[in-house]
């Protein structure tokens, strides 16, 4: 075998906790006393000692509130070793917190740091809009973060100016927990924005973060309250 044609695809020298192999793998540098929580199955390979415990007790803790009906989606990895994570193909973002806040779409989220304070939350100002509750999962601490977006994804900073960002919930990945968010109808852009039932409704946000939003507006599969 010709080991230049495929030398390109190799693993590239650790750079950082979490980088990305590619647009759409993650790479992870595990250490022991360094856990990662990673979504279940997401699993591509691993260099080195790396374990997995499904369903772990801090995520049984929080089983009750995700509300999707689907259990625990997150599996506890510890060791020491290169772990490479992937979800079928989607656009991989690595998120690097430094004492700050993100809330992230339960279906967005590939990895995260084990230290990092977590739980489900409950987005406000979107029931009186939708008609149901719309529930997120948020993130907090120092750390590092890694989302998942199906098509390459636009980041928004939303404080380089006065004006606020709307977006469709439905393409929706992550936001800046910082940041200030109120849902708006407009039904003359329903022929324009969104599909649906949720294409009159957007969220504007405004202040000092960013909003990560994909080139999808598929929500079959976002946590939301059943019932």
């Amino acid at each position: 075998m010709d080991q230049h044609m495929i030398s390109g695809y190799a693993p590239t020298p650790i750079a950082a906790r979490m980088e990305n192999h590619g647009p759409s793998m993650l790479k992870v540098a595990m250490q022991s006393g360094q856990d990662v929580f990673a979504r279940t199955g997401s699993m591509v390979a691993y260099e080195g000692f790396v374990q997995y415990e499904p369903n772990p007790p801090a995520v049984r803790q929080m089983a009750s509130q995700w509300l999707t009906g689907e259990g625990a989606p997150l599996m506890k990895c510890s060791g020491d070793g290169l772990l490479y994570l992937a979800d079928y193909g989607a656009d991989v973002v690595c998120v690097n917190l430094d004492n700050e806040a993100l809330s992230v779409n339960g279906t967005n989220l590939l990895a995260f740091d084990a230290h990092l304070q977590w739980g489900v939350q409950r987005v406000k100002g979107m029931a009186k809009f939708a008609g149901q509750g719309l529930f997120n999962v948020g993130i907090t601490g120092t750390g590092w973060v890694a989302l998942t977006s199906r098509g390459t994804p636009i980041v928004v900073d939303c404080g380089r100016g006065e004006d606020e960002t709307y977006v469709d919930p439905d393409a929706l990945v992550a936001w800046s927990s910082g940041l200030k968010m109120k849902g708006k109808r407009s039904f003359k852009a329903s022929s324009m924005i969104g599909r649906g039932s949720g294409e009159a409704y957007q969220l504007g946000f405004s202040g000092q973060g960013f909003v990560v939003v994909q080139p999808s507006e598929d929500s079959t599969d976002r946590l939301r309250a059943r019932g």
